[in-house]
């Protein structure tokens, strides 16, 4: 009897504790479950909120590049263009490029590449490509011509630029030309008018006392130099200076610019100008203001820092800066305007009129040619 209460006792616990393991299994599985579910739970959540970061930073990166272009593109519409011809006519802006590249200038500029063709900029100013451009004096009086007075010159860059180099010491004047050939480079431009009238203000015909024999560039004139020590050759700056480099006991016998000081006849000889259209200088006064008065301060920069002016002009691919250093006191960088800008320039474009009036376009520009600010 006691046996059999003991074996039922024993069967009853054991019926617990099997319901009390399968209770206890039980709700650990739905713990686990739980848990499981609020883990998925939370790395959903934290899925959702990085994918919503990351297309809220794509966005943002997005709008911000969309602005940086917009931005760009605002400021590319709201440069004044700019070209030069790589010689003394774009020495005197060197500092300005500088100045526009390092972002400190009240305009925003953007510079052509520089050119040794004087015709580069022809077309681009008729077209409205480019808004001002340095070229040579009597080519600003074609253009007006050629396009019914649709540019004005705002300034007068650059002076007399030639010289006449020999390797001897025969030629201290004019009159010493007598019977000399000269090798020259500029034949139908302002440097055969400028050589024809300072040898005729001097007493020579151009045609009788003198030989000029036209070179296709400064090149083949200094090779007439270099291999004849008798030679004489009319070159431009910085070119005479870069010659001296390369051939042996050359000098500059004489000055263009001094010889046509000396005449006091009130002209000077005006080798580059700085125009613009009328167009744009009458939508854009303040532009217009903005670039003579820093435009100003580059060629008087020129003037004033030599060596720093050097190596801005190698920077730009014109010429070496030592070349430069040594050339820049005899480029005749100026900066003239208002009234001392159209005498000036009235006077030499008068002279290469009375020589051949195709020179400058036919006729003399007038009034209008001449930038007058309001």
């Amino acid at each position: 009897m006691k046996k059999k209460f003991l074996s039922v006792l024993f069967t009853a616990a054991l019926s617990m504790t099997m319901a009390v393991g399968s209770f206890s299994s039980g709700a650990f599985a739905e713990e686990t479950e739980a848990e499981t579910a609020a883990q998925a739970d939370t790395a959903d959540e934290a899925a959702e909120a990085e994918t919503a970061a990351q297309a809220n930073a794509a966005g943002e990166a997005a709008d911000a590049e969309t602005a940086a272009e917009t931005d760009t593109a605002d400021e590319a519409a709201d440069a004044v263009r700019i070209g030069a011809l790589s010689g003394p006519t774009a020495m005197g802006l060197v500092k300005l490029m500088q100045d526009a590249e390092d972002g400190i200038t009240e305009n925003t500029y953007q510079f052509a590449d520089l050119s040794t063709d004087p015709s580069t900029f022809v077309a681009p100013l008729a077209k409205g490509d480019i808004d001002i451009a340095a070229v040579p004096s009597n080519l600003a009086s074609v253009i007006y011509n050629n396009t019914d007075g649709t540019i004005e010159v705002l300034a007068v860059n650059t002076l007399g630029v030639l010289d006449i180099v020999e390797r001897g010491d025969t030629v201290e004047s004019f009159a010493d030309l007598k019977g000399k050939t000269i090798y020259a480079t500029g034949q139908g431009a302002t440097p055969e008018y400028s050589l024809r009238y300072l040898l005729s203000q001097n007493g020579l015909d151009p045609d009788q006392d003198v030989t000029i024999q036209w070179c296709a560039d400064t090149t083949e004139a200094l090779s007439y130099i270099s291999s004849d020590e008798a030679a004489i050759a009319m070159i431009p700056q910085p070119f005479a200076t870069v010659a001296q480099t390369k051939v042996d006991g050359l000098r500059i016998a004489l000055v263009l610019n001094d010889e046509w000081n000396k005449l006091d006849n009130g002209s000077s000889l005006v080798t580059g100008v700085v125009v613009t259209r009328k167009a744009f200088a009458e939508d854009n006064p303040d532009k217009i203001a903005a670039f003579l008065k820093e435009y100003e301060v580059s060629a008087n920069y020129a003037l004033t820092n030599i060596d720093e002016t050097a190596a801005l002009i190698e920077k730009y691919g014109i010429v070496p800066g030592a070349v430069a250093k040594k050339a820049l006191p005899d480029c005749n960088i100026t900066y003239l305007t208002g009234s001392d800008m159209k005498a000036a320039l009235s006077g030499y474009l008068q002279i290469l009129n009375d020589q051949n009036p195709a020179s400058i376009g036919g006729a003399m520009p007038g009034d209008d040619f001449y930038y007058e600010a309001e």
